[in-house]
């Protein structure tokens, strides 16, 4: 037998303290494996059930039908809408999921799903009282890059599903370029373009389509490039490869994929007078009712009738800007004379009023009094970026190209945002 002394050394010590230790790890993780805490249980015996809001379901009709009283669906309804801001559900976009702690138990929890990133946690707590917890899911956000090449015959449209951009991106681009170009004169086979836009996952599923990162097209009038940035202020923008604002005051053409049919001219032979005189703007072919957006934000200085534009709105977007539109079908309702009204809002429908010939819209572009061509005036920029968050803006750009460039190579990747 070993003296005590040898047996409590500072080594056989530790040894032993070691030995315990791990004796004891086991014999927890045995009871945590084999005696679950009453909570640990009643979370894995839970029911839940989930249901998808059909056309003329109501939150009260849902509620009942879970066996809940009204009592508890009137102060859900105040719940939701005071701590939440729901008041309606929306058929075939909003889900209920509802929590038991068995088959036969009453609802304990309701979980809102409005959105694939945001629900709304309702629980019944030990009263009876029902507390309401709003849960933003994190998204798992990817940027994609997609690029193709407009063929004979083509649109931008058709080129652009061709090269697997989703319909919104697409249309989130054309708003973008249309502050640069016209699709209609600017758009040849050969020319090439590309997007870098943003892809939200969830749990390894793509949910929807974010933000255009940044996008290039090589127009006849030169390459446009436009990168989306975030100034220091938190406002975010879109500039070109100087970061100077890319989106301007007005757009060049108000209806996207709109038919030319009439382009500016100080002398044209009208189709219905008959004889010569100046074309002060650009016609654009559309269906009668197709709405008119304002092509920037302004007041509007008049809405009326005269013989040549037909029904007509004229917006002053500054001190040297007016747009006019005319030969309108009809008014949007609210707008008026001294409305003030923001940029793509839409100010009355497309129609045949007035001297036409079919329905299209006239879109006029007024400089100081004066008449411009809207396809070819130099419009200016909404916002430029100061001397600092121009710096951070080339840096950032610079690292972009890059990843776009390795995107280019490798279409198949994406950059982890």
């Amino acid at each position: 037998m070993k003296k005590a002394k040898d047996i409590i050394n500072t080594t056989n010590l530790t040894r032993m303290v070691m030995a315990l230790a791990v004796l004891l790890s086991l014999v927890a993780i045995f009871l945590v494996a084999t005696h679950r805490t009453p909570s640990a249980m009643r979370r894995a015996n839970e029911c839940k059930s989930v249901v998808m809001v059909a056309s003329g379901d109501t939150l009260s009709k849902l509620l009942l039908e879970q066996g809940l009283s009204h009592n508890d669906v009137n102060t859900i309804a105040k719940v939701l809408k005071s701590d939440a801001e729901i008041s309606t559900l929306r058929a075939d976009r909003d889900k209920l999921e509802f929590v038991r702690e068995n088959d036969d138990a009453p609802v304990t929890k309701i979980v809102v799903i409005p959105s694939p990133w945001r629900q709304v946690e309702l629980t019944c707590n030990d009263e009876g009282a029902w507390d309401c917890k709003t849960v933003d899911i994190e998204r798992d956000v990817r940027a994609t890059y997609r690029s193709g090449e407009i063929l004979d015959g083509d649109s931008f449209y058709l080129a652009g599903q061709r090269a697997g951009i989703p319909a919104g991106i697409l249309a989130d681009v054309y708003d973008l370029l249309a502050f640069e170009m016209d699709f209609e004169r600017d758009v040849r086979a050969g020319q090439k373009f590309s997007v870098l836009y943003e892809e939200n996952f969830s749990e390894g599923e793509k949910i929807d389509n974010g933000r255009v990162l940044a996008v290039a097209f090589e127009a006849l009038r030169g390459n446009v490039k436009m990168y989306r940035f975030r100034k220091s202020d938190g406002t975010t923008g879109y500039y070109d490869e100087d970061g100077n604002g890319a989106i301007k005051s007005l757009k060049r053409t108000p209806i996207n994929n709109a038919k030319v049919t009439s382009s500016f001219s100080n002398k044209r032979k009208h189709p219905v007078l008959g004889y010569t005189r100046a074309h002060k703007g650009v016609d654009f072919r559309a269906s009668t009712g197709t709405p008119i957006p304002a092509a920037g934000a302004g007041r509007v200085v008049a809405r009326s009738y005269n013989r040549g534009h037909g029904n007509y709105v004229k917006i002053r977007h500054n001190g040297s800007y007016e747009t006019l539109y005319a030969h309108m079908s009809k008014f949007a309702k609210g707008v008026n004379v001294g409305t003030t009204v923001r940029q793509g809002q839409t100010i009355g429908y497309v129609g045949s009023t007035g001297i036409s010939t079919g329905p299209h819209l006239h879109y006029e572009i007024i400089k100081d009094g004066k008449h411009v061509n809207p396809m070819t005036v130099k419009l200016p920029a909404i916002s430029n970026l100061d001397k600092a968050d121009k710096k951070k803006f080339v840096e950032y750009r610079k690292i972009l190209d890059e990843g776009i460039e390795k995107l280019s190579e490798n279409p198949s990747l994406f950059i982890q945002l």
